[in-house]
């Protein structure tokens, strides 16, 4: 396997990620699929507090959220960036919807990375794309 940039990290938790190989390679290929060329992605699994005070210095939230993420592409079609996933609003939110914490964090990873290809998910329009886009690159990844 040729290496992949795709890199994880943890800030404020303690967290092991699990099927790295092959995530690698399902997001690499949802990036290829969508026309785009994967220069580099880097994953940080933090806790709340972290992604809170990532929320009010970058965005001027102050607000929980399970994702961030900073596109720091500087040619177009190449993907260049940071997601940072909350740990904590994960595990809350699978709780809420019901489903396999590793289902939910898969989820939201798919979901940082169509933020990166370009998709939006403010407005009903916006969301509804976004959620069949992520549910179709799902069935994709088999874990």
């Amino acid at each position: 396997m040729s290496w992949l940039p795709i890199h994880f990290f943890t800030e404020d938790v303690s967290f092991n990620f699990k099927h790295k190989i092959l995530v690698r390679k399902w997001l690499k290929n949802t990036i290829e699929a969508e026309g785009y060329k994967l220069k580099e992605m880097n994953f940080v699994f933090c806790s709340d507090n972290y992604l809170l005070t990532i929320n009010q210095k970058y965005l001027k939230h102050d607000t929980l959220t399970d994702i961030i993420t900073f596109d720091n592409s500087d040619k177009e079609f190449a993907i260049v960036g940071d997601i940072f996933i909350s740990i904590e609003r994960v595990r809350e939110n699978a709780r809420i919807f019901t489903v396999p914490e590793k289902d939910e964090l898969l989820r939201v990873m798919v979901h940082g990375t169509l933020h990166l290809l370009g998709y939006a998910d403010k407005g009903k329009i916006a969301k509804t794309l976004m959620t069949a886009k992520e549910n179709y690159y799902l069935l994709k990844l088999a874990l």
